[in-house]
């Protein structure tokens, strides 16, 4: 077996038979990028980073996390010859530009080039995108694919419950714009109608941060109507949700278990 095929083997998930688990390798690489959430989440902590040894500290660490994530992307394009869709130019140009191939990109290389450039703080935001190293994770654990499964299994109902949330949301922001901006004299809050959608949102979604609220009897009336929507509003989607993800979950199941007794039958046929 070549260098090529055991790199590939090592860090392909759809090259290791089903039930095998993660290779050690991706293993390494998901507990890399645990880690490196967490070292993301302390540069943020004053109380360290004003302490020299911290800074060296996260500094060595970006830069070895960066040159993992660098080499483990060009192993990747190499190694995915082994897979006959992705031989050949147009075939590697097919790896690099698919979802995950993308998202390994961006997990390094925006900090890669504020690093080599020398850039300012300014470019510092960028660091946001190592949130794209969630996909390497989603990758291995197919709970996330399932979890996209169940998305694509109820896109239609999920529209329909959003464009009927945003529907409500503007209906409630125009009603309490001339209740409360027009006829309360609230001009502050209900001014607009752009204001008044803040407003509907806190209150649609149950959140009801209390920084604006109708002081009229009508307007209090209408609010607490469009109150008792957002409940609902807020419900269908999830119960739509929950149900084509168990679903999913079942089909899933119940596939395992078909091929579990096909293999069984394999073999007594064999013996």
């Amino acid at each position: 077996m070549g260098v090529r095929r055991r790199l590939y083997e090592a860090l392909a998930p759809e090259a290791r038979a089903p039930g095998t688990g993660l290779s050690k390798t991706n293993l390494a690489i998901v507990a890399l990028v645990l880690v490196s959430f967490l070292f993301l989440a302390l540069e943020t902590e004053p109380v360290m980073t004003a302490q020299p040894v911290w800074q060296q500290t996260f500094a060595i660490f970006n830069i070895s996390v960066i040159a993992i994530f660098a080499v483990e992307y060009l192993l990747r394009v190499w190694t995915a010859g082994e897979d006959p869709q992705y031989r050949g130019l147009s075939g590697r140009w097919r790896y690099i530009t698919r979802f995950y191939s993308l998202a390994d990109l961006a997990a390094f290389l925006p900090e890669l080039i504020v690093m080599v450039t020398g850039a300012g703080t300014s470019l510092l935001v960028l660091r946001v995108l190592r949130l794209a190293r969630l996909v390497k994770i989603a990758r291995f654990i197919p709970a996330f694919e399932a979890l996209g499964a169940a998305m694509k299994r109820a896109s239609s109902l999920l529209y329909t419950s959003l464009a009927l949330a945003i529907t409500l949301v503007y209906v409630a922001a125009v009603l309490l714009y001339f209740v409360e901006g027009i006829g309360g004299n609230q001009q502050d809050a209900f001014s607009s109608i752009p204001r008044a959608v803040w407003w509907a949102v806190a209150t649609l979604t149950t959140v009801g941060y209390g920084d604006v609220y109708p002081v009229t009897a009508l307007g209090r009336f209408c609010a607490g109507i469009i109150a008792i929507a957002g409940i609902g509003v807020v419900a269908l989607p999830a119960g739509v949700f929950a149900s084509a993800f168990s679903d999913e979950l079942r089909e899933r199941e119940l596939a395992k278990l078909k091929q579990e007794l096909d293999d069984v039958r394999s073999e007594e046929t064999g013996q």
